[in-house]
């Protein structure tokens, strides 16, 4: 079987599952969409967000990029797909809990470490350029992989910073309506950890 006959196998079964298993559910989502989490995650075909948290249809408003970055606040010309996708997440659905979902051995960051750069590459993971900063601040002396997995970790703090430089992301998260998590999935060892504010670290969720 072909990697295309796989897909359309797996849309055969999905449809089956939903619109034959399930006509409550999309039902509902005929009538619109409610989720009440937004995530911010990586491209990377590993760490698919709807199968690590083993969401339905509907559950999550999703935006997927090179290393699950958010960049800065920034108006005027250009074409902003992630902060578009913020404005209607938060501003329009209404999301009550923005999640920047990280993960290890993420591309993106490997290549912000080692200076790639390409067409497109380098302007984007530099978005993240003080987590590296602060990166090789306090480990000089430590190999790439290990510099590479402080940095997934310091960049989640980045891109949750940005976010608070959206005025309607800070207004709703002062007045207790919208929550930020950074996440952090360990391929590796399974783990998902989440960053406690309090203790400066990363702390295990599941």
């Amino acid at each position: 079987m072909s990697d295309i006959d796989k897909l359309i196998a797996g849309f055969k079964r999905f449809h089956e599952n939903y619109f034959g298993g399930d006509q409550e559910l999309f039902g509902r989502l005929k009538q619109g969409q409610s989720p009440s989490a937004m995530v911010i995650a990586c491209s990377d075909s590993r760490v698919d967000p709807a199968i690590l948290l083993d969401a339905q249809p509907g559950d999550l408003f999703m935006v997927r990029n090179v290393a699950n970055l958010v960049p800065p606040y920034e108006r005027g010309a250009g074409l902003h797909g992630v902060s578009t996708a913020l404005e209607f997440g938060v501003s329009v659905l209404g999301v009550a809990h923005l999640i920047v979902l990280g993960h290890s051995q993420c591309g993106g960051i490997r290549a912000l470490m080692q200076g790639t750069q390409g067409d497109f590459m380098g302007n984007w993971v530099n978005i993240s350029a003080r987590a590296k900063a602060r990166v090789l601040e306090e480990f000089p002396d430590a190999g790439l992989q290990e510099q590479c997995h402080a940095c997934e970790e310091a960049s989640i703090l980045v891109s949750l910073e940005n976010l608070l430089t959206f005025p309607w992301i800070l207004d709703r998260v002062e007045k207790g309506e919208l929550t930020l998590h950074g996440w952090y999935f360990d391929l590796d060892s399974g783990k998902l950890v989440a960053y406690d504010a309090a203790a400066h670290a990363f702390k295990p969720l599941a």
